[in-house]
């Protein structure tokens, strides 16, 4: 901090003076005071203004020379505040003040971006794993296996087009207000696409697909809300029982105020001591190890969406009896949902 620019600053206080001192003076001869007391007056004036003057120099000059120092020698400039006391001058404190929140804000969005990078990676990792597995049964089906192996190259090739789409979504996820349009959606349409896509999966594991609804429409994105739900059917798909009427029902109900989805399934369910936590990144629980098919990033990534599309997903089950998801759309008093 140099003195000359501080003086410079103090520029309106030196014309300021000036004046009252020009003032103080013609007051003084008005009156007809001694012209000895009129010099001492204005000396111990003077010699007040630039003790304060030099005294408000010095004391700013110590924080904001440290400030400058601090800043230049450390690597991470914004943490320059962690090596500075709070100042004693008002000016001071409020620029602490207002650089500490400025800092706090920022230290949080880099710590989430941190976080943001630190899952992605993990995830990529965990699909890296995951494709690996499919190609490799490919190899093997394709050097083990002569004839009769169109379906179950087909199978593990569906595998892979979900994780692919699965990291998609992932991805986009993270900055999901970008990709998505909220708009009238019928439920029916979503779930057809979802039918067409896992056909042959149905087939093959000799799954019942049934659909009980109607031509509803909800205010959501087509496109999130079928991966959504696809991720259910997915998942359902993966848990089935050994059993022979194994099936996947699809259903809507009508509420005051919301309008409800239900995917249900007779597969072998979930354990309550993982029920509360298979909303949770990577969450495979006891199905996942036994079964080795899962990243536990599909309900993760659904539930993510959900709360930026204003759906409510909720999920319930019976171990080796039943599996029900519920996803929950609000109704818009100015749109009926029901057409």
């Amino acid at each position: 901090m140099k003195f000359h620019s501080f003086l410079k600053d103090k520029m309106y206080v030196f014309l300021i003076s000036f004046i009252e001192f020009g003032i103080l003076f013609l007051m003084f001869m008005a009156f007809k005071i001694d012209k000895t007391l009129i010099i001492a007056s204005f000396v111990l004036l003077i010699l007040g203004g630039v003790l304060l003057l030099f005294m408000d120099f010095f004391r700013k000059r110590r924080f904001y020379t440290e400030l400058l120092i601090n800043t230049e020698n450390l690597d991470k400039a914004y943490l320059v505040l962690e090596t500075l006391k709070e100042p004693s001058f008002y000016e001071g404190r409020l620029f602490y003040q207002i650089f500490y929140e400025i800092n706090k804000s920022f230290l949080e969005n880099v710590n989430a971006l941190h976080k943001q990078n630190k899952d992605f990676k993990e995830y990529v990792e965990m699909w890296i794993h995951e494709v690996k597995i499919p190609l490799s049964t490919l190899l093997l089906i394709i050097n083990n296996h002569k004839e009769d192996k169109t379906g179950k190259i087909k199978s593990q090739i569906k595998r892979l087009e979900d994780s692919i789409e699965q990291v998609l979504y992932y991805v986009r996820s993270e900055n999901a207000e970008k990709d998505y349009l909220i708009k009238e959606v019928n439920i029916m349409d979503v779930v057809k696409n979802i039918g067409l896509k896992n056909m042959d999966e149905l087939l093959e594991n000799k799954i019942e697909f049934k659909v009980q609804i109607g031509p509803i429409f909800v205010l959501s994105d087509s496109k999130w809300l079928e991966f959504i739900v696809g991720q259910i059917v997915n998942n359902a798909i993966k848990y089935k029982r050994d059993i022979q009427n194994s099936y996947i029902k699809i259903t809507t109900r009508l509420e005051k105020n919301t309008v409800l989805l239900m995917i249900e399934d007779n597969g072998i369910g979930i354990k309550q001591t993982d029920i509360k936590q298979v909303f949770n990144k990577s969450f495979t629980g006891e199905n996942g190890r036994i079964r080795n098919k899962s990243t536990g990033m599909g309900l993760f990534i659904a539930k993510n969406m959900c709360e930026k599309l204003g759906h409510k997903i909720t999920i319930e089950s019976s171990y080796h009896n039943y599996t029900r998801v519920y996803i929950t759309f609000s109704k818009n008093e100015f749109y009926d949902p029901v057409q």
